[in-house]
């Protein structure tokens, strides 16, 4: 370990690792990317339990994206198994699908009040449409009115109080917009042209990713322990970005999340990857692993999952808090960011932004193009 290297790279997720394999690849440049935790992969790591089930450690990851050069750079390292994600809710006492759709309005509704909604749905806003929950609760027609005050009531406010602490309206209309209604019998949680899960798993994936003689991997680290022996030139930095100035405006909001994991010895445990249960129980969803995976195995292995409140060396971050407040104090740390000539910060936790996966890898890959690979020696 007494080389130097050009860059170091804090953090193995779909951020860190898709910059370190772009200067590795493209610039013959050395890496030492550095994780706090014990694997790489981020919060996409999966792993074989003692069941031999292939689980996501922290919570269902399923790919999907619109963007042909991410989907194109990703299968470099992976091929894919075709997977459209299906997702349950219950909802009085039935599980319908989500995101609410024609199909959903039949179970919860009389087959003639259905009809009628369907109809008002498709003469407002047209056939496969997505419509947010916040352009329906505008309506000014009673039937619709009924509708989205009902979806946002069974669907929405409770899901928000238990995975936000916060209702839907408290949050940035984003959040909320993650699931429309469809004007559509499509029951499939996302449209994208390309959706799926990486064959041999995300950790495979990653390790594919950062096989490369100009990466050096360094795991149970914390990048402070070693910012100051190990020499380099710049860094890429995926972590909180409050901790990097250590709080020095204030920490940064964010939710996190506790799983528990359960093994049953049967096939399967629920007809769909992922179940929701917005309205009971303190859990937010169930999600079942071998959906995903499409393994033959005799046992099945099932993650409840607990939204909880962040606390700071207890849990780990996994969503910023998408509130106005919480956007001007990441903007003051993201003013002292820009005056960092030697550092790029890029990531969900250095962004403060709420990414799904194809998003940091595009984001990741216009950072490395834009500012990584026009910096000047």
């Amino acid at each position: 370990m007494n080389k130097t290297f050009d860059y170091l790279v804090v953090g193995c997720g779909y951020a860190g690792s898709v910059i370190a394999e772009r200067i590795a690849s493209q610039l013959d440049k050395r890496v030492l990317i550095v994780d706090k935790r014990n694997h790489i992969a981020g919060n996409a790591y999966d792993y074989y339990n003692e069941n031999g089930v292939l689980v996501h450690k922290y919570g269902p990851h399923i790919f999907h994206t619109n963007a042909k050069h991410v989907w194109d750079y990703l299968s470099q390292f992976t091929d894919w198994r075709p997977y459209f994600h299906r997702v349950l809710a219950m909802i009085d006492g039935q599980k319908v699908p989500i995101p609410f759709n024609f199909n959903s309005m039949e179970m919860c509704f009389s087959k003639k009040l259905a009809e009628k909604l369907d109809q008002k749905l498709l003469d407002k806003f047209g056939f496969n449409k997505k419509v947010t929950i916040f352009e329906l609760l505008k309506s000014e027609d009673p039937d619709l009115k009924f509708l989205a005050d009902y979806i946002y009531k069974n669907v929405f406010l409770n899901y928000n109080l238990k995975q936000w602490g916060l209702k839907p309206e408290e949050l940035d209309k984003s959040v909320a917009s993650r699931v429309p209604i469809y004007t559509s019998r499509d029951d499939r949680y996302f449209t994208d042209v390309y959706q799926g899960i990486p064959l041999q798993g995300y950790t495979n994936m990653f390790q594919n990713m950062l096989n490369h003689k100009n990466i050096h991997v360094l795991l149970n680290t914390d990048y402070r322990d070693i910012v100051d022996t190990i020499p380099f030139d710049k860094m890429i930095y995926t972590g909180p970005i409050d901790l990097f100035f250590d709080s020095a405006f204030g920490n940064l909001p964010y939710r996190s999340l506790r799983f528990e994991q359960h093994t049953f010895e049967q096939d399967y445990f629920q007809e769909v990857a992922q179940v929701n249960y917005p309205n009971n129980y303190e859990y937010t969803r169930i999600t079942e692993f071998k959906h995903l995976s499409g393994q033959d195995v005799p046992r099945t292995t099932v993650a409840y999952e607990y939204p909880q409140s962040y606390e700071y060396g207890i849990n780990d971050p996994y969503y910023p808090v998408p509130k106005k407040e919480n956007t001007e104090l990441f903007q003051k740390y993201a003013n002292e960011a820009e005056k960092l000539k030697s550092v790029t910060f890029v990531g969900r936790l250095a962004d403060y932004k709420y990414y799904n996966m194809d998003q940091i890898c595009a984001r990741a890959l216009m950072v490395f193009e834009k500012e990584v690979a026009n910096e000047k020696e």
